[in-house]
């Protein structure tokens, strides 16, 4: 069934009055359907600012959308990462925060303090590089500890002002980091870039089935609203570490915990050295589920690959900075860099 433009969903109940109808998530034929809240809170009707919108991505080729279903999961972390391997490899990359109540990109970039300009051209992005440009709510915030307590009204706004008013240039990618979950900035984002030719989104999720339970709802949604799933990332897929940066800790007779750390790499160094070039592997969360791979198997989409939890990665995460830098992520970058350029491969 078609209503206007909008093709109305197959799961909408009997005598659906159509996404883009006034009473579209308000009817009564509504009551009950999976679909009455996105509905009801959508934008109703054309949308002048639309056509400055498509003018403005006109020149971006590539537009991807990282999501996941729920917070905590290293979203915002791969999206950065992300912008550095395809600044890394020459292309040119724009880095677009609508998470409008928890900013972290910036300081995943280390562009912490950073003041928006704007000139005739409309604003400016804070470039990192030359070829990687990074807008976000967090530039505009007074104090980094400033809350952001906004209703989805003016939530939207602000996506529609990042779309149509800040001047990207000619880019190659721009990678849009969501908040978690299906809420207005997804909504929005997903309505907003529609017509300018959206490439899809990738989905972050942790091995356990407490944050996959949620990812099946982001593949769902991304479904709902016409937007193809590049495929699914499983990141902190156990944990990797080289055993010289272990700590290592005995427990007391009280329950007490004391740092044996230097006797127990002497002894190592001693007894067995060849174990301080290994990298000690352990499950962090439950996968006996299958994890990512199986539930990509099961809801058809692409499954692209596991990163593993990675304490060099969480410290370039923290010191904003690339992973690829150097060698120091050395279970991280080769994983994070695989997934890249199969997503790369995929767009040439």
């Amino acid at each position: 069934m078609e209503n206007g433009n909008r093709e109305i969903p197959e799961n909408a109940n009997e005598h659906c009055p159509g996404p883009q109808s006034e009473s579209a998530g308000k009817a009564d034929a509504c009551a009950g359907c999976p679909n009455q809240q996105i509905c009801a809170t959508a934008p109703k009707g054309p949308d002048p600012d639309l056509v400055a919108i498509v003018e403005r991505m006109a020149t971006v080729k590539h537009k991807i959308l990282v999501l996941s279903g729920k917070g905590g999961v290293g979203k915002s972390t791969f999206s950065a990462q992300l912008s550095f391997a395809l600044a890394d490899m020459d292309y040119q990359v724009g880095l677009l925060d609508i998470d409008i109540c928890g900013p972290s990109i910036p300081k995943m970039l280390g562009l912490e303090g950073q003041d928006i300009h704007q000139s005739n051209l409309g604003w400016s992005p804070i470039y990192l590089e030359s070829n990687l440009g990074v807008m976000s709510i967090g530039f505009m915030l007074p104090h980094p500890d400033e809350a952001v307590i906004w209703r989805g009204p003016r939530k939207n706004g602000l996506i529609k002002q990042f779309l149509k008013d800040v001047h990207w240039g000619e880019l190659d990618y721009l990678v849009v980091d969501a908040p978690p979950g299906t809420s207005d900035e997804h909504i929005s984002i997903a309505q907003f870039l529609q017509a300018t030719g959206i490439d899809g989104a990738i989905i972050v999720t942790t091995p356990q089935q407490v944050s996959l339970i949620d990812v099946r709802k982001e593949i769902s949604f991304c479904r709902k609203a016409g937007i193809q799933v590049l495929g699914v990332v499983e990141n902190m897929s156990g944990l990797r570490q080289s055993i010289s940066d272990l700590k290592f800790a005995k427990l007391s007779d009280t329950g007490d915990e004391i740092d044996v750390t230097e006797w127990a790499l002497n002894y190592i160094k001693t007894n067995a050295p060849e174990l301080l070039s290994m990298v000690a592997c352990s499950e962090v969360f439950d996968s006996s589920g299958g994890g990512a791979a199986k539930m990509c198997m099961d809801m058809e989409v692409p499954f692209l690959g596991k990163v593993p939890m990675d304490p060099q990665l969480c410290k370039a995460t923290e010191e904003g900075r690339s992973c690829f830098a150097d060698q120091k992520c050395s279970t991280s970058a080769p994983a994070l860099r695989r997934i890249i350029e199969k997503l790369v491969a995929a767009h040439q």
